[in-house]
């Protein structure tokens, strides 16, 4: 329930401190006192997009914060734990701030929040029954919550929902695995094709780069001996060779060491670069006896490299190693293929028996949902009858869905009439304005007999009726204020004197701007209210006296 409202620079209100209490509150005073302004900010409270222009005239930044109670919404606690947001029961805050520059910030438990947190939460707490909202009334879907509600059938539906989700998945797998298939299966013989290709290769890793360096060396054959050749005779030439000089140096080092001891270090040095070359001299000859022109080898590299080329363009990849990859791809796309048939054959037993499931859960809950239309067709007569409808009739008309869908196998339509022999039509066909005004009211009365709601704020919905008929719409609200939080701004003394508590809103124009407040009003307030309500602008005895008995046993 809602405990407190503060609202501080919204609109004509500078500040105001409002705490509500359990059971009807009525709300009422002058037209134009300001009684719509408590009702957009609650609104922005629902995370209804902020208006710069709604700040008071001359503030930066306007602030509205309201106090819950939730400790009746065992099923909110998740909505705290998911996000991390603090949790108190019996103190849940949210908060709204706004600022001319158009900045918005929303928290909840002091914490900052996005608008969408503030609205979805917001909505499980507050319900502002407007004109606008009447309009759902008309909404087959709207209708369907309605009746499920009055069923009681949540853990029904719940299961319902959880296995249809299942059949929807398990027909979409089917579905798309039949299309694979066929796809598939009509390219299988050229999938066939190009896996032999990749077979017939004999594709091995590191080959093509193995092939490239071979074939550099096959194209240069006689270039490459003839460099050899000179580094060759560079190092052994007789006369200039580097490995004869080196052997002369090494000798001459040699017969030093006796007379000069450094030069043994000297031919131990010359020593190692003698053999060395050496070695290398030997490692050339070898090598330039071992290259040979072989145009037949040649031919063979490169009649390999142009497979792997053509089998990379063909498949439009970089490597042997990638053609490998592609080859174990296509092998697992002819194994899924050639087990198709089986799998399809699987799937399909699973849906069958999914359907079955939908079917008999659908079933059930039309059974709970007749049940509870039956139930509200009798109960909503004898509630809004008395609305100024004496002749209504009202039915449930439910049809059966082709195949049940994500909300089961039931189409619903309230249909309705509020003369006497007239035939039903659809609500949103033959209700006025006022009349869907008055079932709405019934049904939410009936609602809030079998679950528990948010706080409802109805928005002026005595629009249009007075009398006895007023009187009856207030014993309604009351009867609602018995188990839920009801709070309704009003024009009508008969619906007024049903509240538990009453709060008078007015202008105040002795500052030098006009400011909307707010009180609660006592006992004796109360009666002078209401006789003003009765009276009008002369307040008479009489209307006092009437005031009096409106009021009586309501204390």
């Amino acid at each position: 329930m809602l405990k407190s409202l503060f609202i501080q620079n919204y609109a004509l209100i500078s500040r105001l401190d409002m705490d509500f209490t359990n059971g009807l509150s009525v709300i009422t005073g002058e037209t134009g006192a300001g009684k719509s302004i408590i009702i957009g900010a609650l609104s922005l409270i629902l995370g209804q997009r902020a208006d710069a222009k709604s700040i008071k005239q001359g503030a930066e930044k306007c602030t509205i914060e309201a106090v819950f109670d939730i400790a009746s919404y065992n099923e909110l606690h998740s909505f705290f734990t998911e996000r991390e947001l603090d949790y108190d029961p019996h103190n849940c805050i949210l908060r709204r701030e706004l600022w001319t520059s158009g900045k918005s910030r929303a928290f909840i438990n002091d914490s900052p929040v996005g608008l969408g947190d503030l609205k979805t939460l917001g909505a499980s707490l507050i319900d502002i029954h407007s004109q606008h909202e009447n309009l759902l009334l008309s909404d087959n879907r709207f209708q369907l919550q309605v009746l499920d509600v009055l069923a009681n059938n949540a853990p029904l539906y719940t299961h319902y929902t959880k296995e249809y989700k299942n059949f929807v998945a398990i027909r979409k797998q089917l579905q798309e695995l039949q299309e694979k298939a066929k796809t598939n299966t009509d390219e299988q013989d050229y999938l066939r094709f190009q896996y032999q290709q990749l077979v017939d290769a004999q594709l091995k890793p590191g080959e093509q780069a193995e092939l490239e360096r071979e074939q550099e060396t096959l194209s240069h054959v006689e270039e490459i001996k003839t460099g050899l050749f000179a580094i060759d005779n560079r190092l052994s030439d007789d006369n200039h060779g580097v490995v004869i000089a080196l052997k002369e140096a090494l000798s001459i080092s040699q017969s030093l060491e006796k007379i000069y001891p450094p030069a043994q270090a000297f031919a131990e040095r010359l020593q190692t670069a003698y053999l060395d070359l050496k070695d290398l001299q030997l490692d050339l000859s070898n090598r330039q006896e071992k290259l040979e022109h072989d145009p037949e080898r040649l031919q063979l590299v490169n009649d390999r490299l142009d497979l792997f080329y053509s089998l990379q363009q063909k498949h439009k990849l970089q490597s042997v190693e990638a053609l490998i990859e592609r080859r174990d791809e296509i092998a697992a796309q002819l194994a899924e293929i050639e087990n198709y048939d089986d799998v399809l054959i699987k799937l399909q037993q699973e849906l069958d028996a999914a359907r079955k499931t939908v079917l008999e859960l659908a079933g059930e809950l039309s059974e709970t949902r007749k049940k509870a239309a039956t139930y509200l067709e009798k109960q909503l007569v004898e509630k809004v009858s008395v609305l100024g409808m004496p002749y209504m009739q009202f039915a449930c008309q439910i049809d059966k869905k082709e195949f049940p869908d994500t909300t089961g196998g039931d189409a619903i339509c309230f249909m309705f009439s509020a003369n006497k022999n007239v035939a039903l039509k659809p609500v949103a066909q033959t209700a006025s304005g006022g009349e869907i005004s008055r079932l709405m009211l019934g049904v939410k009365a009936l609602i809030a007999g079998a679950t528990a709601l948010p706080t409802i704020i109805f928005d002026e919905i005595d629009t249009g009726i007075s009398g006895e008929v007023a009187d009856k719409m207030g014993q309604i609200m009351h009867g609602m204020g018995t188990v839920m939080q009801v709070i309704t701004i009003t024009h009508l003394p008969q619906i007024a004197a049903q509240g538990n508590t009453h709060y008078f809103v007015y202008k105040d124009d002795e500052k030098e701007t006009t400011e909307t407040n707010i009180r609660r009003l006592s006992p004796d307030e109360r009666i002078q209210e209401i006789a003003q309500m009765l009276s009008g602008s002369e307040l008479t005895d009489a209307a006092i006296e009437n005031a009096k008995e409106l009021l009586k046993g309501k204390y």
